[in-house]
Parts: structure tokens; sequence; C-alpha cells
């Protein structure tokens, strides 16, 4: 972006015969043109600063503003004021995006000039400049708060206005293949900017987990951050694992991610959410499974992660008290390894009937058979939804 930038000041350079300078709204540098004039007057202090320090003071920038550069849509030419530091006359090219001024082209004025035409394809290139740093911008906007609403919001019209204000703000990316990304537990304070974050589209933190809130030692509700990404093609993830690994060495490694289906345009924002929490979830609960799961490869979490937070099966309530978790965990690998005896007792590194006591204290705790096809059904996924 930055070559784009300095191609198109020399651009502006060499049609008006004289070096300019490129500045962002706030009188930030960002590129400049070569000064080969032996004139020392072609580098005035105001000049120089400008470069050296690629800012220029807040004195100055009045000075400047108060000849209307701000509202102007074509050259402005402003005198010199020696006590300013000013020794030369400028022209300044206002920079412009559907009317919204994003920064300023700056060039020594002389006699005779540069003519009407030759500022006229001058202002041409100043629009092009315009193009580049409106996207720049809103590639690097913080839309938090839009993208919050969005995901907070219920399905009716408060949806419906959230998806339409994130949708003007995104601007052409809105139509664009995304993938929602949820990285949970979140600690930080302030998330991070967007330009930091590879492929972002835009970032925000929500509560943890939305559907079943949690409060953590310190009294409050434990955060999550969402980040929409922007993709190339559907079956390709790359952009949303790069971007979970980036927020993952933000949060720490206790953190794990997860990744929504890939969705064009934002309609179903609401599903793609759920998707991405959902697989983080699953994640936290099945350690196999993460640090990063994809909604598509979290299996049966893909349906226990969509019933409602509840409490335990009566059945399984004694099973998943703290004294009997080595039970519950034989249990657990015991279904996992559909019902093997053998397979199972190797995984646990117990002896065979080790195992089948375990199994017999089993049945006694839950009253449920693990003969029975619809008793096994029952306790695998209670044991699987209380990890949620």
């Amino acid at each position: 972006m930055k070559g784009d930038y300095q191609e198109l000041v020399d651009e502006i350079s060499v049609l008006l015969g004289a070096p300019a300078t490129l500045e962002n709204r706030d009188f930030g540098l960002i590129a400049f043109g070569a000064h080969d004039s032996d004139d020392d007057e072609a580098m005035d202090p105001v000049r120089t600063r400008s470069i050296l320090t690629r800012k220029s003071t807040p004195a100055v920038r009045a000075w400047f503003e108060g000849f209307g550069i701000t509202r102007a849509t074509g050259p402005v030419r402003i005198p010199a004021a020696p006590d300013a530091g000013v020794f030369r006359d400028r022209i300044c090219l206002p920079v412009r995006h559907r009317g919204v001024v994003l920064g300023y082209v700056w060039l020594l004025d002389a006699e005779p000039g540069p003519s009407h035409a030759q500022l006229t394809a001058a202002m041409e290139v100043a629009a092009r400049i315009g193009d580049l740093l409106a996207d720049e911008e809103r590639a690097g906007a913080d839309l938090s708060r839009e993208l919050r609403a969005a995901l907070s919001a219920e399905r009716g019209w408060q949806y419906d206005m959230a998806l339409a204000a994130l949708r003007t703000a995104l601007g052409p990316d809105a139509d664009g293949l995304h993938a929602l990304v949820c990285l949970a537990p979140w600690s930080e304070e302030d998330s991070p900017s967007p330009r930091t974050v590879p492929g972002a589209a835009a970032l925000c933190t929500v509560p943890w987990w939305p559907t079943a809130p949690q409060t953590g030692a310190t009294g409050t509700a434990p955060r999550a951050l969402a980040a929409l990404v922007r993709l190339r093609s559907a079956d390709n993830l790359s952009p949303a694992h790069a971007a979970a690994g980036r927020l993952r060495d933000a949060a720490g490694p206790a953190a794990v991610a997860g990744v929504g289906t890939p969705r064009r345009g934002l309609a179903d924002l609401d599903a793609s959410w759920h998707e991405a929490g959902s697989a983080a979830r699953a994640a936290t609960a099945q350690p196999h499974l993460g640090p990063l799961a994809e909604w598509s490869a979290i299996g049966p979490y893909r349906l226990l992660t969509a019933l409602p937070a509840a409490e335990p099966d009566p059945a399984v309530r004694a099973l998943l008290a703290p004294a009997h978790a080595e039970l519950a965990r034989t249990a657990e690998v015991f279904l996992d390894h559909a019902g093997q005896a053998g397979r199972t007792a190797t995984a646990l590194g117990i002896h065979r009937q080790t195992l089948y006591y375990r199994l017999s204290r089993v049945e006694q705790l839950t009253g449920l058979d693990l003969d029975a096809g619809e008793d096994r059904l029952l306790l695998h996924m209670a044991l699987k939804a209380a990890k949620l």
C-alpha cells in the first residue's frame, strides 16, 4: 500500500514539475517526492519538519486549515508566511473520497505555476489516492460496535437494523465471503485492532457463553472475542486459522478458538456465530478437538451445543459429583470405545477386572443398564454435555 501512495505522489510530481508530499487529514506524512533543487528555500522549516518527523505542529495545521482546505474540492493556493516558517507559496490538492477529505497533497508554488490542465490532471490522481485511503481506512476501522450489535440481537427488526449498520460500515466487503472466529476466554481489556489481525474485517468482545453465562472468580461474566475474517474461497480456511493463531498468541495458551462455516454476505451472521462459539465450546470440553476447532469437525458436539443449558439428568447427577470423577471418566472412555472392554482397559491402563468393577459401580450410582442402548446413549450424552 505504501508503494502505491509513493507511485501516485511521484506521478503528481511529474505532472506539475515540482516535488509533492502527501499527508493524511491529521497532517501525518504518508509519502513525499525527491527534492533535487539547489534552492535552500525549497526546503523551508515547515516542509523539513514534516519530512523528518512525519508530522506537522498544531500551529502549522491551524494555519493551513485557515485557508479552507478542509472544505475545498479543488486546488487551494496559500501564500508564504516567513514568520510561521513557510518561506514559499503552497498549492494544496485536497484528497477526497465521496465528499470526505482524507488527506492533502502539497506542492511548492512558483511563477508561472502549473496550468489549469495540469492541476486538473493532478486532481484526478489525488482522487485515486482518496480511493486508496478510503479502502485502508475501511479495512482498519473499528467496527466493534456494529459487529457486537449484530451478534447480540435476536432475529427480528433489531437484528435486521444491526446487520444494515454493519453492512454499511463494511462497504463492498459486506457481500464477500467470510468466516466467524470465536476466541475464548478473552481477558484483555482492549481488543486488538483489525489491522493487527490478518484478514480481519471486524472484531468485538461478547459474553462467554451467551446462552449459558457463567460468573468467574472476579464476579464478572467471562468474555469471548469475535472476529469476522475475509476469505478468498470457501474451501480454504487458512485466513481464519491465521487470525485465530494471532488472537491465541494475545490471549494465552489456555484460550481455544472455533471457526464457523464460511458464508457469503451477512444474512446468516447469527448462525455463523453460533457455529463458531459451539466449536470453541467443543474444543474446551474435549482438548483433542482444539486448540482450534472447525464447526464441521466437532461431530456430536454440533448437536450437544445446540441443547439449552440445563441441570444434569437426574440419573447421572450422583456420578458427576467430584468424588466419583474417576468413575465418570471410566464410563466415558468405555462408551467412547463402543463398549469394548479390552480397548477401554488398555486406554485407561487398568486390568479388565478393575474395569468391570468400576462399570458395576456406575450402574449402581445411575440406575442405568450399560447393556441397554438407550441407557448408554443417555449416559454418553450426559457425560459429554457436562463438560460444556
